[in-house]
């Protein structure tokens, strides 16, 4: 490729760039703004309103509750899908057909559908759990068994796991010794990107947080909702906070990774 070439892609990659981002700029000029009405341009800049939402203890909880929620969600679910995938993959790689099918049927029913019938299942007996985030967290680890499923799967098959335990267990190391010390060390990467995928997209979830638990264990996103009708100018540094923190997440994730390699 020549220069001229490559000065052309890079030009055309940051246009595009641009544009996928001008919402979000848009959206913190107006964050930041003191008024902006008529014109263009705001007519004044200030921090008020960033001040005002992360002084809000109700926001504070809100942002607490969802991460709370989110990494419940994806710790049981990395503590229940690791171990079954080792064994499908070792012992039953036929079964990974089904798994495949199976992972999918969470968006196979439209989420006001199952809120409905989970309201329905567990507002009474002796599973009373709704309006708890115990009936979230539940419902989280199925909305997120594919991504982490299918990323840890790719995983799996990218690092031939029978050589492994064939290697491990001529060292003299058992089973689930091979699995703890040479097999999840090097599934990683994999499960990294699945807990980040699952976690950016559970973090914006608000369907089944507002129908299941609503104000009674408040999410970020019911929080958002619930302050539709406040200053836009609020909104938007909400909005704007809300990508921040999906951002500081991911980029730990990333400093955490860099620094185990």
């Amino acid at each position: 490729m020549s220069p001229l070439e490559r000065r052309y892609h890079q030009t055309v990659v940051l246009l595009v760039l641009l544009i996928l981002l001008l919402p979000l700029l848009a959206t913190l000029g107006y964050a930041l703004a003191t008024e902006w009405g008529a014109t263009i341009l705001p007519n004044g800049v200030t921090l008020k309103w960033f001040i005002a939402l992360w002084g809000d203890s109700r926001f504070l909880v809100a942002l607490g509750h969802s991460l709370l929620i989110c990494f419940g969600a994806l710790l049981f679910s990395l503590l229940l899908v690791l171990p079954a995938m080792f064994v499908i993959a070792w012992r039953f790689p036929r079964l990974d057909g089904v798994m495949n099918v199976l992972i999918l049927l969470p968006f196979s029913v439209p989420p006001v559908v199952s809120s409905v019938g989970l309201l329905q299942l567990y507002s009474s007996g002796p599973l009373a759990i709704t309006g708890t985030p115990w009936i979230l967290i539940g419902c989280y680890f199925a909305i997120a068994l594919p991504f982490i499923y299918r990323a840890i799967s790719n995983n799996i098959q990218a690092i031939n796991l029978k050589e492994l335990l064939d290697a491990a267990h001529l060292l003299g190391a058992s089973t689930w010794q091979a699995a703890l010390w040479v097999v999840l060390p090097n599934l990683r990467k994999g499960v990294m990107i699945a807990v980040l995928l699952s976690f950016s997209f559970l973090i914006g979830e608000f369907v089944f947080a507002n129908l299941l638990v609503g104000t009674r264990f408040e999410t970020l996103q019911v929080y958002l909702y619930n302050k539709r009708n406040d200053s836009g100018h609020f909104t938007s540094a909400l909005v704007i906070s809300y990508f921040l923190v999906v951002l500081l997440v991911t980029w730990l994730a990333n400093i955490l990774n860099r620094e185990k390699s």
